[in-house]
């Protein structure tokens, strides 16, 4: 499959960590998706009904990640995957990029992150 809906940067804020100061409060994520779905029929179509509601994936992500409190970035990517490919059917398969933008370490580090593919 080489089409793709993608979704950059949606930044939310939830508890994520297994230290005690990300135990103790909300941090700041920024979660990117490719879902690998066939685009012709929305193509041809132009009918958002054709077509994954990209609403939608936002609002399951945003759930997830404010109701959730996983120890692990590879939890919660997880997480967010499967709901994603139990959303709508004609997913065929999704990657997840979840980033700490604030992580706790002792060094100038920007981000840091995983990513990872689930499929049907």
């Amino acid at each position: 499959m080489t089409d793709l809906i993608e979704l950059r940067g949606l930044r939310l804020v939830g508890i994520c960590g297994a230290l005690p100061e990300e135990r103790d409060r909300a941090q700041p994520l920024e979660i990117d998706l490719d879902i690998e779905v066939d685009l012709s029929p929305s193509g041809v179509s132009d009918d958002l009904g054709d077509t994954i509601d990209y609403g939608a994936v936002c609002d399951v992500v945003a759930g997830i990640v404010e109701t959730g409190s996983p120890q692990l970035l590879e939890r919660l990517a997880h997480q967010i995957a499967r709901s994603v490919l139990g959303l709508d059917a004609r997913a065929q398969a999704v990657s997840v990029a979840v980033r700490k933008l604030r992580p706790p370490v002792p060094h100038a580090l920007e981000s840091s992150g995983v990513r990872i593919r689930r499929s049907r």
